[in-house]
């Protein structure tokens, strides 16, 4: 009986001594995993997403989308769904969802066909950016449409080469977002052909806004940005908005979260 009640007696001095953190720890998360099939790549594709405070699947409310390209979450998806957060917070943007796209091979889906031999042998693997535009327009935005709550409002955001695919899906096919972030973008790819290019969203009523921005990354991408951004004013319409930002204390490396922060701030998005 004595042994019984030491016993007793023992365990309740424990349960009082264990650390609380032991009793009260669980895990934090940011967002969801999910994935799309995708007979396009012909490959699974893991999508990082983050829902805004108050998400219900079940409300009538829908939310602008932010479409992030390098969005694996050892990537750009957790500062920049924390920026979501905080401008949101700070009610400096309207509440949106954040889908980060997992990279699977940037230089493949990033960067169509080049004429330069020395890159070829270079980056065996490039050359793909008509399949994973095929794969945005025809299975990932129908898949998110359908099973998350939004609205028309939809946002692209690429650096380096993203910016380049970003770059491309404006001049290609820039019914697919409403809003451009495109930040350092790599268009000296195959000898800047691209803005060698006839594009028309120049001569498009679609309304559009786009953000351009670089920092100090040496001449040849700060001259193709602005190179950029000057042929998109060219149009004139006031339907199509672009914005240039240079950021003169960014590099390569740091650019990217300073510039989202700025882009995201100014957007008018759909509430």
């Amino acid at each position: 009986m004595i042994s019984a009640f030491r016993f007793a007696f023992l365990a309740l001095v424990l349960t009082f001594f264990i650390p609380a953190t032991a009793q009260q720890t669980k895990p934090f998360s940011i967002g969801v995993v999910d994935s799309v099939q995708s007979l396009e790549l012909g490959e699974k594709r893991m999508l990082n997403i983050y829902l805004p405070a108050g998400y219900n699947p079940d409300s009538a409310k829908t939310y602008p989308v932010i479409y992030l390209l390098d969005g694996s979450a050892n990537e750009d998806f957790v500062h920049t769904a924390g920026l979501v957060q905080f401008l949101t917070m700070i009610e400096k943007m309207s509440p949106a969802i954040v889908i980060g796209i997992a990279n699977v091979d940037r230089r493949r889906d990033f960067t169509f066909p080049t004429t330069i031999e020395a890159d070829k042998k270079a980056f065996p693997t490039t050359g793909g950016s008509a399949k994973f535009i095929a794969f945005l327009e025809k299975e990932l935005q129908p898949y998110i449409e359908k099973h998350y709550k939004t609205n028309d409002d939809k946002i692209l955001i690429g650096q380096s080469l993203g910016g380049l695919l970003a770059t491309e899906i404006l001049f290609k096919k820039y019914n697919l977002f409403s809003h451009y972030i495109i930040v350092s973008p790599s268009l000296w790819w195959d000898n800047q052909s691209l803005l060698k290019q006839e594009t028309r969203v120049l001569h498009s009523d679609l309304p559009l806004n786009i953000h351009v921005l670089v920092g100090q990354e040496g001449k040849v991408m700060k001259r193709d940005a602005r190179k950029l951004a000057a042929m998109l004013k060219k149009s004139r319409k006031p339907n199509l908005k672009t914005t240039f930002t240079f950021l003169p204390k960014e590099n390569h490396a740091t650019i990217l979260h300073n510039a989202i922060y700025k882009a995201l701030g100014s957007l008018n998005l759909e509430k």
